[in-house]
Parts: structure tokens; sequence; C-alpha cells
């Protein structure tokens, strides 16, 4: 079964994130995972969710995303969006 990492991400260093948007779509070809939304414009529909910067990264399985976030070389790589921005992150099941 399918799984997404969905990321709302607040960057407050562009500089720093750009770079981060650089190195990262390598561990994600590693893990499998391809980029269904990477930015954009975001529309809020419904409720008080004001997201600024929506990522979402579609993986074979849960196993592949968590190996993807869990990836001991990707750690260094994470440092920097951590560093970049505020995120949040969930990892979902889907079809």
């Amino acid at each position: 079964m399918s799984a997404y990492i969905i990321a709302d991400i607040s960057v407050h260093d562009p500089k720093l994130y750009k770079e981060y948007a650089s190195v990262a779509p390598g561990f994600v070809e590693k893990h499998q995972g391809k980029y269904i939304v990477r930015g954009g414009s975001v529309a809020v529909a419904e409720g008080n969710w004001h997201p600024q910067r929506m990522v979402v990264v579609e993986f074979p399985s849960t196993e592949h995303a968590h190996a993807f976030l869990q990836d001991p070389d990707y750690q260094s790589v994470a440092a920097m969006r951590h560093a970049a921005t505020t995120s949040n992150l969930i990892v979902v099941e889907g079809h």
C-alpha cells in the first residue's frame, strides 16, 4: 500500500532551504519516492489551517517513507531543513 509524507513548511531561511531542496530529491529517489506536490499556491477550502508551503511525497509503503526519514545519510540534510524552516510532517497510508 502506498504511503505519503505530507509536509507543511514555513520557510524562514530561503537560502538554506534552497540548498536543502537541491539535495533532498536524491534521498527521496533513493527510497523510491516521488514528489506529488512541491510548493505551489495553497488555497484554504475549509477550516483554520493556513499552510505556507506544502510538500507531498509518495512512497511504495510506510516502510519506505520511514526509511527515508530515518536514513542516516539524510540526517544532516534534514538538519538543514530544521534550521531553515518550521516543519510539520505526517506519514499517511493511501491507495
